[in-house]
């Protein structure tokens, strides 16, 4: 099938009929369609019906490795020459204070390891990397391949958004799908993860899996699933992938908004900050380095990551990042550079107790309510607005105790984040018992391997 009859008269209909009964489409045609609908020669409609069987009808082991194939074919890729070290990215399906790729991007170029880090926006509940990067004075994540790869190749590390030349056809397609109510798929997830991944010329590639409430998949076995999936197709492209699954029930850290996380993630590089965003950090840093097989074994690896962030290296290797793409390096050391929010004000616990919980997609959803995130695409961030969160599931409170801190522009969004506070954060009588652990489970390409809660092996 050439890629102009992917886009005329009944064919695309019949392929669609086909998906939507349950049949499976080759992966010419997969590749016909990607073609002509990036090119824009297979309308909107067609497309979204297509998506919408796969969606219900899902994809076969070949469909999913075609699909991904065509969207990895849409647009160029980033190429490196042979004396850059290994390079190897990270990639989070997304939560509620997961500031974590902006402390792991340079702590694991201090280890040697070469991270050319695409990402992107906040998305629903969830905050995104370019929007905690771009509360810094003067930071461009719209950076050309060519200077990206020139970055990667001087400072060992980069963190940019999608180009308009890097697998456009994910670009076009994914903004259906959020429209069109498909994107809690599987399949078409790990097709547009993978497919970006691919294109960026990695040696290996470590995924952070979020499970819990506030997860996008919040059920341990979806989360395995799309594990094992875009693990399958890194070892179908020769790019190994290694996965965790980390706790999503809660937020992680302490900072919830962009400006706040910002702040946070180069505490962690000052070798400071909360104990849960380091663990998390800091044992995706670990698989980072073996991945790209800078350390023989876990513990080697520990030592290496934790020397970079001992010495000031990963510190000093993100203000180069930071003063190469533009930005103010200062804000590493002096948080009064990031953006600040004019009001701000304590949030106590009503009652004494126990934290029941603390609810990441009411937080989530409460950061953007106050501006801090999008409900559209046009809509302005306002990085400064947000929560500090001091407090974790299980914890003792005290009534009149600070909780919390609510960051805001005025009063119409100190009273929005009053109640976002109230909604997400429970106290009851005794401790809650099903809470995630932090780091739960590692998948490779050779099973699923249950951590003691910290990253290490049970």
């Amino acid at each position: 099938m050439g890629e102009s009859d992917a886009a005329t008269g009944m064919l695309p209909a019949r392929l669609i009929a086909r998906k939507r009964d349950g049949g499976a489409l080759s992966a010419d045609e997969w590749r016909a369609l990607i073609s002509s609908y990036t090119r824009g020669a297979l309308p909107d409609y067609q497309m979204s019906a297509l998506m919408m069987a796969a969606y219900f009808r899902g994809l076969d082991a070949t469909e999913l490795g075609a699909l991904t194939g065509a969207l990895l074919a849409s647009g160029t890729r980033l190429t490196f020459g042979t004396e850059v070290p290994p390079r190897v990215d990270k990639h989070s399906t997304g939560g509620v204070g997961d500031k974590v790729s902006l402390a792991l991007a340079p702590l694991a170029a201090a280890c040697g390891v070469a991270v050319p880090m695409i990402s992107g926006r906040g998305l629903g509940h969830t905050g995104g990397t370019l929007d905690k990067l771009e509360a810094i004075p003067g930071f461009r994540t719209d950076l050309s391949l060519d200077e990206a790869r020139r970055q990667v190749e001087r400072i060992g590390c980069v963190m940019l958004g999608q180009t308009d030349d890097l697998v456009p056809g994910d670009r076009k397609l994914y903004a259906l799908r959020d429209a069109t109510a498909t994107v809690e798929s599987i399949p078409l997830i790990a097709a547009s993860i993978m497919s970006k991944k691919l294109a960026e010329g990695l040696n290996g590639l470590v995924l952070d899996v979020k499970v819990g409430s506030g997860a996008f998949l919040p059920e341990r076995e979806r989360g395995l699933e799309l594990a094992r999936t875009m693990i399958e197709l890194g070892a179908e492209h020769g790019c190994p992938t290694v996965a965790l699954l980390t706790a999503m029930d809660r937020p992680l850290g302490y900072a919830c908004g962009n400006a706040l996380e910002t702040e946070e993630a180069f505490l962690l590089l000052r070798n400071e900050g909360p104990a849960d965003l380091r663990a998390v950090t800091l044992a995706l840093a670990d698989e980072m380095v073996l991945v790209a097989g800078l350390a023989g074994d876990r513990a080697e690896a520990r030592r290496r990551v934790e020397a970079a962030l001992g010495s000031g290296d990963a510190a000093a290797r993100c203000r180069g990042m930071i003063e190469a793409q533009g930005g103010n390096p200062g804000v590493v050391d002096d948080p009064a550079a990031l953006p600040q929010a004019p009001v701000c004000e304590p949030w106590v616990a009503s009652a004494d107790g126990y934290v029941t919980r603390v609810e990441p997609r009411a937080i989530g959803w409460g950061v953007v309510a106050m501006g801090g995130g999008r409900r559209t695409m046009a809509d302005a961030v306002d990085p400064a607005v947000g929560f500090t969160i001091t407090i974790k599931p299980g914890d003792r409170v005290a009534r009149g105790q600070p909780l919390a801190s609510i960051y805001a522009r005025d009063a119409r969004t100190l009273e929005i984040g009053r109640r976002a506070l109230e909604e997400a954060i429970g106290i009851g009588d005794a401790a809650p018992r099903d809470v995630l652990p932090l780091v739960g489970w590692r998948v490779t390409a050779k099973g699923v391997e249950e951590l003691r809660g910290d990253g290490a092996a049970g």
